[in-house]
Order: structure tokens, then C-alpha cells, then sequence
């Protein structure tokens, strides 16, 4: 009888554990998505005041490994799934499905004063690297370059190594390691001699973007890859999104969600 009693117990509170989290929607993962998440979230929230929707940051290598723990239903990523974190899902038995919701272009960023307004990905690699040290090797003032950076949870720091650092180079040990794309912003725009990257919807007229290339980091850039720095923006879910979820998904991919991405400073799909 007693045990028959913990069974039933047992099957009450999941019942109610169901019931309570009915509606609930976890997100977690890149703060470049996240101004744009948050856009979504007031919007669904109030046209569906029975669903409530929770947002985090931590960088996109922390929600990523949040769909593969089961502590989020939706992973916001500002890069691809590695091959270790995939062959992780598989072991897991999470179905990772992969959902493209924006565009960016990560842009190299100055502060405002800074004479110089076009590096090549050369130049670039090498001031990261630290080859290149004093903006004068680049057509700037006799400084020494303060290199930022974000931190290696950081979708965006993946993206940059990919496009700029380069396979099998480091970032110099002397780069200052920022946990988000808000606090590049706020590092380049108090320091003269500062460079950093950030995503197109964070730069504002407190920073001055460089070109790369000659190329202008823009939608339509961005959209023809024309911009080298170019990128998608994805969100993970496990397995096809239903019920609620599903319905957040459709509309951030809607026009009128579409509609926040532009909102927000990013590129939208279409």
C-alpha cells in the first residue's frame, strides 16, 4: 500500500509540475540576439498574456549548452554549433534544430576621434594577433593600440576568430576581454586608442565603425556577403518547436517579427 501511495504521490506532482510550467518559455544564450529577443518577448507577451517568456544572456556557447542540459527550451547563438557540441547532442539524445531568425555583420569599432576609417582583414589579423601594436603601422596617430575583445563564451568572438584571427592564431594576451557586446561598446567609447568588434544593432554614434576592405558593414553588405565579417543569427531548440514554443518561433519569423529585428539596429531575412 505504501508503495502503491508513492507511486501515486509521485504521478500527482509531476502532473502538477506540467501544469505549472503550461505557458512558460526559457531562453538563454547570445547577447548580441538578445536585444532583439527582448523586442519579441514584450510584443508575444502582450498579445499572449498567458504565455511568460524568461531572457537571459551569458554568451552563445552558454545557451548552447543550456539546450544540451535541458535547462532552456530556446538557445539564442550568434554562431553555429561546433562538431564537439553536436556529437554532445547526439550522446544527449537532443535533437538540436537549428533556426537562422536574423543577419548581422560584425563591424570593427574605434573610438570617434580615431583618424583611421579603413582596415584591411591583414591589418586587422595583425593588430589581433599582436603583430601590429601602434596605430601609426596603420595610418593612425603615434599610439599604442588597446586591442579589446569578447570573451571566449562569446558567439561573436568565434566569428571574429573565423573571419579575422584566423585558424590556428591567437588572440594577443594583451587583448582586454569583455563578457558582452554592451561592455565593447562602452570599453572603446572611453578609450582613445581602443579597437573592438561588435555587431551592426550595437553600434551607435558613441563608437566609429571601420570600413574592412573598403567595405562598409551594411544590410545590404551583409545580405550579399559582400561585408567579409558577415553572419547568421540562430536560435536552438530541441527537436521541432510545438505548442506555445512554436508559436514564438512563427512569430519571430513572422513580417512583424521581422519587423523587431530592424528595430533593434539588425538585419531581417527578408
Amino acid at each position: 500500500m505504501r508503495v502503491k501511495n508513492l507511486v501515486l504521490t509521485a504521478m500527482l506532482i509531476l502532473g502538477m509540475t506540467s501544469v505549472a510550467f503550461a505557458g512558460n518559455i526559457e531562453v538563454k544564450g547570445s547577447t548580441t540576439i538578445f536585444p532583439i529577443m527582448q523586442k519579441w518577448v514584450e510584443a508575444f507577451m502582450k498579445a499572449h498574456p498567458e504565455t511568460k517568456i524568461s531572457v537571459s544572456g551569458g554568451g552563445s556557447s552558454n545557451g548552447i549548452k543550456a539546450i544540451l542540459d535541458g535547462t532552456t527550451d530556446i538557445a539564442m547563438a550568434s554562431r553555429k554549433m561546433k562538431d564537439k557540441e553536436i556529437t554532445a547532442a547526439k550522446e544527449k539524445n537532443v535533437d538540436a534544430k537549428e533556426i537562422v531568425v536574423a543577419l548581422d555583420a560584425v563591424l570593427p569599432i574605434v573610438h570617434p576621434s580615431n583618424p583611421v576609417s579603413d582596415l584591411s582583414i591583414a591589418q586587422l589579423q595583425g593588430i589581433y594577433t599582436g603583430a601590429i601594436k601602434n596605430w601609426k603601422e596603420v595610418g593612425g596617430e603615434d599610439k599604442n593600440i588597446v586591442v579589446i575583445s569578447r570573451d571566449t563564451s562569446s558567439g561573436t568572438y568565434e566569428t571574429w576568430g573565423h573571419f579575422v584571427i584566423g585558424k590556428g592564431n591567437r588572440v594577443t594576451p594583451a587583448a582586454l576581454l569583455q563578457a558582452s557586446s554592451g561592455a565593447v561598446l562602452q570599453a572603446v567609447a572611453k578609450n582613445k586608442a581602443a579597437i573592438s568588434y561588435d555587431g551592426i544593432g550595437y553600434v551607435n554614434k558613441t563608437v566609429k565603425a571601420l570600413k574592412v576592405n573598403g567595405i562598409a558593414g551594411t544590410a545590404t553588405t551583409a545580405k550579399s556577403g559582400e561585408f567579409p565579417v558577415s553572419r547568421e543569427l540562430q536560435i536552438y531548440t530541441n527537436g521541432e518547436p510545438k505548442g506555445e514554443l512554436k508559436s514564438f518561433v512563427d512569430f519571430c519569423l513572422s513580417a512583424e517579427g521581422q519587423k523587431y529585428v530592424s528595430e533593434a539596429g539588425f538585419i531581417p531575412l527578408d
